[in-house]
């Protein structure tokens, strides 16, 4: 069976899609992009500042499924320019102990939704 998680934490989605769904003890969360979930606008100003947001989205939703940056086993990083892999990464690191850091990859793609610079999607287990 499957459960869909839903908060108010992270921005809604738009299209016909979930935040997450929770099926046994796996939380599979939709690519976050850097909207700011209570203004609805796109937190785009700077690359630090992105990915922080999309990281702030991704732990709202891992929060709404109670679980923690500890419980991601696997991660994918959707970037619009490698040279920016350095800031993005930087961030993203701070959310997670580097001993038990999830597994991931990081591709660069030719363009995201609202052509943001950056899109992340974890895989979380209890």
């Amino acid at each position: 069976m499957k459960k869909i998680i839903f908060t108010e934490k992270a921005p809604a989605p738009i299209g016909p899609y979930n935040q997450a769904v929770l099926s046994g003890n796996t939380l599979y969360a939709s690519g976050q992009i850097a909207i700011n979930p209570t203004s609805g606008e796109l937190v785009t100003d700077n690359i630090n500042d992105e990915t922080k947001q999309v990281m702030e989205n991704i732990a709202a939703i891992l929060e709404a499924a109670d679980m923690t940056f500890e419980n991601v086993v696997k991660a994918t990083i959707f970037i619009m320019d490698m040279n920016n892999f350095g800031a993005i990464n930087t961030i993203y690191g701070s959310y997670f102990n580097e001993k038990t850091a999830p597994a991931r990859e990081t591709v660069q793609v030719a363009c995201l939704p609202k052509n943001v610079n950056v899109e992340i999607s974890i895989i979380a287990v209890q």
